[in-house]
């Protein structure tokens, strides 16, 4: 969850973020949701953390089948 998700894709893709996306090495946005408000977007990513590895690739492939890069369209004025 985060107010600013160019900047904080920015600190995943330049290695500034420590986790998983860090140790593993994930470069490309290839998903995302927004949320009215901050309690929202936190109740949503509780419950996505607790789902299948399957049941989250489906959900990305519904909305991005292709797996493209989504920063540089959110990046771009």
């Amino acid at each position: 969850m985060t107010n600013d998700l160019v900047r904080r894709v920015h600190e995943h893709r330049t290695k500034a973020a420590d986790g998983f996306t860090k140790r593993y090495g994930v470069g490309r946005l290839v998903w995302f949701e927004e949320h009215q408000t901050a309690e929202a977007a936190i109740g949503r990513e509780k419950r996505l953390k607790k789902y299948k590895r399957e049941w989250k690739i489906r959900l990305i492939e519904e909305h991005n089948p292709d797996w493209h890069d989504l920063y540089p369209s959110i990046a771009s004025p």
